[in-house]
């Protein structure tokens, strides 16, 4: 991909028919999948990109899609339209055995009929397509893949490696110099998970790595943040997961304590200059705390 690629290729028909069945399994066994407890009654596609040919050794399909669940509320069970989803879905005729946990399952219609379908960022050459589309800037199709304006660091060839402590999306690490965060769970407009980072970017604060790129959807007159990237931090720990190690081996967290909260006033104060602030009156403040309490 270059930045002279503008694709307009969207996936076969059919795709989603014949993932249908597939994905009503393997979705809500996913812990990113927000709708647990409720079965998934149908899907009703939002967008599909087709990122590598459906008739290559690989194929490789962006696909946004809208999970149908049942919900009880007083007057019986109703369904309500769901949650939309981003998947990358690869096919191959087999899958090799590092793959296996990645599995959606075998396709026995549509255009990739014959074919098994899983989950593609479990894989290194789906990821490459990724980096380097933000590397060059492809527009392919309703997707947007954007690189920031002073970042020309983002090197091909980039060993890529999907972590699996998150929970509520999906992380690629690239050869440890960069960290994409691929959004599951999306909804149109703006979001804070690159709108932050750029607002901290523009004041300075070097607290929250600026991020380096970034990939969109344009759907309906909209934006949909689909994914960011940012520099990875080798050796990062989280602060949570800090103090209850140095707690359980008996150690002070005074120190640490007070230079996690002097960091986080940084960023808060970094993004009150950068961002419209609201004064909360008593009243608010009181159904905030509450709120929290009850969580």
């Amino acid at each position: 991909m270059s930045e002279a690629v503008i694709r307009t290729v969207t996936s076969p028909p059919g795709l989603l028919a014949s993932l249908d069945p597939l994905l009503r399994e393997w979705l809500p066994r996913q812990r990113w999948f927000a709708g647990k407890g409720r079965p998934v009654t149908g899907f009703s596609l939002v967008a599909a990109t087709e990122l590598l040919p459906a008739d290559s050794r690989l194929g490789l399909h962006h696909v946004l899609v809208r999970a149908h669940q049942q919900y009880a509320p007083a007057g019986g069970a109703a369904e309500e339209p769901g949650d939309c989803y981003q998947l990358l879905i690869g096919t191959r005729e087999a899958l090799p055995p590092r793959l296996a946990p990645a599995l959606i399952g075998h396709l026995t219609e549509g255009p990739a009929a014959g074919r098994t379908a899983y989950d593609a960022l479990y894989d290194t050459r789906p990821a490459e397509v990724l980096l380097e589309a933000l590397r060059t800037r492809a527009r392919v199709g309703e997707l947007r893949f954007e690189r920031a304006p002073d970042d020309d660091d983002i090197r091909a060839g980039l060993v890529p490696r999907l972590m699996t402590a998150e929970q509520s999306n999906s992380s690629v690490v690239y050869g440890d110099t960069f960290i994409l965060k691929v959004l599951r769970r999306i909804v149109p407009g703006v979001n804070p998970d690159l709108e932050l980072p750029l607002a901290l970017a523009r004041e300075g604060c070097p607290r929250v790595p600026a991020p380096a790129g970034w990939m969109t959807a344009e759907l309906t007159g909209r934006s949909w943040v689909l994914g960011v990237l940012q520099p990875y931090l080798q050796g990062a720990t989280d602060g949570w997961e800090l103090a209850l190690r140095e707690l359980a081996k008996g150690e002070d967290f005074v120190a640490e304590a007070r230079a996690l909260g002097r960091a986080t006033a940084e960023v808060h104060t970094a993004l009150a200059r950068a961002l419209p602030t609201v004064t909360l009156g008593h009243a608010r403040a009181r159904r905030l705390a509450e709120g929290m309490s009850e969580r």
